[in-house]
């Protein structure tokens, strides 16, 4: 929702000649007198300057290919301020906005209810939205008033050519929207919210509402994409997960990759935009193999206590989503058994510290690297795999505090076999603000590629859980990016640094256990 900056609309003609001095009458009120153009970096290149109204006070605007900056006019003899007078310094002080934080442009009209066009011009509207800290945006209007039609319509004219000139700004979009989702309000919040922004600041868009899972896999590998500046994703963490699965399996085939073997992906061309969305940035994603197939990309995986939790939920879907979850979890910790692995992981390059304080913090060092893989052998109740950070409303800190999006390593979570009271604190941990790493059967690792090895325990009591496959082997479940995958043998885990663009930083919200998308 757009915040309206207060403004009283006034009119200020303005012009060329808005800049000359005129000579000084021998009676009446004193000048005004136009300063010098304000200080510009000579980086930029002005390409027009003008008198309009902002914030009820007349001021000296410039243009300039990347900003635009605004003075308030001070009178030729003004009334001496007293020293130091904070106030007047502020109101003389220049302010500008940067010309990428623009995302439209208008003429104000004032209409009646009845008129569709035409009316009485007001001046021009600029649309602004800002990055702030968090990746959190604010966005807010900023009127230039003006009665002149002419010096407007130049204006405009040139803010939006310079919009246009952006090259990381998009001007044709394709939006798939789950209507599943949101609680069935996906296509609401997209209509109401989000089509409106993207109307006022110019972008076409074709918009696709997927029918079936699935669909938007099959829909981004065969249409033509070419007429596309970036894909809009409207869904939760399963419908974003598929349409990057989508778009990076999009990219390898039209690069010619066989996409069952695939060994060094390159990077999709197009963004993803999940909403809401923002500034653009990359992001690294894991490729997912086994036995030297490609089985899939990702962001994040579980396997042991997440993977045969979200196994056993897929098989109550006729359960509500909060109820499957909770029933999942406390069944699967009823019967909570470890699993026989062996996990050889190369350490990453550059150290990352996922929590101070760990117990069994290993931080990887240059001398790890140069060893090349390492082994770990035993019985583990849960492993994570994340490259993204996992944050979500119950876990505001995510599942692995400190990751980044683009670092181009992964957190490798071991959580060794322990007694059910103990993994049960390690879990609540994530929701608390204590430190969820801080347990003796519970190691951190920062790496760059994992291989997961089970080992075949016949005598296991599956329970709720039916394994296929012959009686020597079963398909064990993994639970990636909210999605079941069953393999039979070892997985190979690989995350490729900046593999995929994202409008915004919303990826790092996928949620805790993936269990809210099933």
């Amino acid at each position: 929702m757009l915040r309206l900056v207060r403004a009283r609309v006034s009119a200020l003609p303005g012009g060329p000649e808005a800049g000359k001095q005129t000579e000084r009458p021998k009676s009446g009120p004193p000048l005004v007198l136009l300063p010098s153009t304000p200080p510009v970096p000579t980086t930029e290149r002005i390409l027009q300057r003008g008198i309009f109204e902002i914030n009820g006070r007349s001021c000296d605007v410039v243009l300039s290919d990347s900003a635009l900056r605004w003075k308030p006019i001070q009178p030729e003899h003004p009334a001496a301020p007293a020293v130091g007078n904070s106030k007047c310094d502020f109101l003389s002080k220049e302010e500008f906005i940067e010309l990428k934080d623009l995302f439209s442009v208008k003429l104000k009209w004032r209409r009646s209810a009845k008129q569709q066009k035409g009316g009485t011009l007001l001046g021009i509207t600029l649309f602004v939205c800002m990055k702030k800290e968090q990746n959190k945006l604010k966005d807010y209007i900023l009127n230039l008033n003006n009665l002149s039609e002419d010096h407007c319509a130049l204006w405009v004219k040139d803010l939006k050519k310079i919009l246009t000139e952006f090259s990381n700004r998009p001007k044709s979009l394709k939006v798939l929207i789950n209507p599943q989702s949101h609680k069935k309000e996906a296509a609401h919040i997209y209509y109401e919210h989000v089509e409106p922004l993207l109307k006022l600041a110019e972008i076409k868009t074709d918009v696709t509402i997927t029918e079936y899972e699935g669909h938007a896999l099959s829909l981004l590998k065969e249409c033509e994409l070419q007429e596309f500046d970036g894909i809009i994703c409207v869904g939760g963490d399963g419908s974003a997960s598929e349409v990057a699965q989508g778009l990076l399996l999009r990219a390898q085939m039209d690069a010619g990759i066989d996409t069952n073997y695939i060994l060094t992906p390159v990077r999709t061309s197009l963004p993803l935009g999940i909403i809401p969305a923002g500034h653009m940035q990359t992001v690294d994603v894991c490729t997912f193999s086994s036995t030297g197939k490609f089985l899939r990309f990702g962001f994040s995986a579980m396997f042991g206590f997440g993977g045969r939790t979200l196994a056993l939920a897929e098989k109550h879907r006729w359960m509500p989503p909060n109820q499957r979850k909770d029933f999942a979890t406390i069944k699967t910790l009823a019967s909570l058994k470890p699993e026989n692995c062996e996990i050889l992981f190369l350490p990453a390059k550059t150290s990352q510290n996922f929590q101070e304080g760990s117990r069994n913090e290993h931080k990887t060092t240059e001398s790890d690297y140069n060893n090349q893989w390492q082994k770990i052998q035993g019985h583990f109740l849960n492993i994570n795999i994340m490259a993204i950070p996992c944050c979500c409303s119950m876990i505001s800190e995510g599942l692995v505090p400190n990751t980044r999006l683009n670092n181009g390593s992964m957190a490798l979570i071991i959580a060794r076999n322990t007694s059910r009271p103990e993994f049960v604190k390690h879990l609540k941990r994530y929701a608390s603000l204590k430190n969820q790493f801080n347990f003796p059967f519970v190691e951190t690792y920062n790496v760059a590629e994992v291989k997961i090895q089970p080992r075949n325990n016949c005598e296991c009591d599956t329970g709720e859980f039916e394994f296929h496959g012959t009686s020597s082997k079963k398909n064990y479940p993994w639970n990636v990016d909210g999605d079941l995958m069953e393999v039979v043998s070892e997985v190979h885990i690989k995350v490729h640094p900046q593999l995929m663009k994202l409008y915004g930083g919303h990826l790092e919200e996928m949620n805790d256990y993936k269990l809210q998308s099933s």
